[in-house]
């Protein structure tokens, strides 16, 4: 797949890592913590961050608009318009942050009629990034080096599968779910760095039966099917697909599976 613009990937990693910084800024000192109006925390730190990456994305893609969880409402309803455009969560894993456990994420994804060509995720406590795309490869970048990662071949004995699970929202479906599989290793991990341990062979399978985002998802989305995995929404198997609802950004279940079901 080509596509039909350019952009500089160390670019768009710079900015995620200043927007980190900026985040890692509020982590170490007390911070407030807000309500949204669907009652899950805001902190200083989401909206720093929402600022930084904004402002860095509209210097360096000028005419790629931008859509962010802390967009105006007016933005979420222009979206239906765009057929390239940027999507961020500025701090995914609020609840991992506010717990202060370092499982939280900042997350760009670039989305190309309605698939999620490249992402990026990036962990600056773990000081860990992701990134990757269909038409790029996926790599991890720790320690100044990038190292390919690719999902692995699912073993036939399920016992010897790995399935991740949600740290902060094991929900009665997914606990009904790992019960198809007794003897399989139960994960559980914060924020979409779930997706992460799917993209680089640690994990099996991880099965979101909960509510989740389009900004929540697309970034992780883009690094699984770039190390050659899948995001299949759930029942219908097909791939998650971004921009598709026109009255909502919510997606349905889904399946983040490494080896081909």
């Amino acid at each position: 797949m080509s596509l039909p613009f350019e952009f500089n990937v160390d670019a768009v990693l710079s900015i995620a890592h200043v927007a980190g910084k900026k985040i890692l800024g509020i982590y170490s000192q007390d911070f407030e913590v807000y309500e949204k109006a669907n009652v899950s925390p805001l902190t200083e730190a989401d909206l720093l961050s929402h600022k930084t990456i904004i402002d860095g994305l509209a210097d360096l893609t000028p005419d790629i608009p931008v859509l962010s969880e802390e967009s105006p409402e007016g933005d979420k309803l222009n979206r239906l318009s765009w057929d390239t455009y940027w999507l961020i969560d500025p701090l995914d894993g609020t609840k991992e942050f506010v717990k202060r456990n370092g499982e939280f994420t900042v997350n760009i994804a670039l989305v190309n009629n309605q698939e999620p060509v490249f992402g990026i995720v990036y962990a600056p406590i773990l000081e860990v990034a992701y990134c990757g795309g269909k038409s790029f490869g996926s790599f991890k970048i720790q320690d100044g080096k990038a190292i390919e990662i690719n999902v692995r071949k699912r073993p036939e004995d399920t016992s010897e599968w790995k399935i991740v699970g949600s740290r902060s929202h094991q929900s009665d479906e997914f606990i009904t779910f790992i019960k198809k599989y007794p003897g399989a290793e139960i994960i559980s991990m914060g924020s979409s760095l779930k997706f992460c341990l799917v993209a680089e062979g640690v994990a099996d399978l991880y099965p979101r039966l909960g509510l989740t985002s389009e900004w929540d998802t697309a970034a992780s989305q883009a690094v699984v099917e770039g190390a050659g995995g899948q995001v299949l929404r759930m029942p219908e198997m097909t791939p998650l697909r971004c921009n598709e609802n026109k009255s909502s950004l919510l997606n349905p279940y889904f399946l983040v599976c490494g080896d081909s079901l």
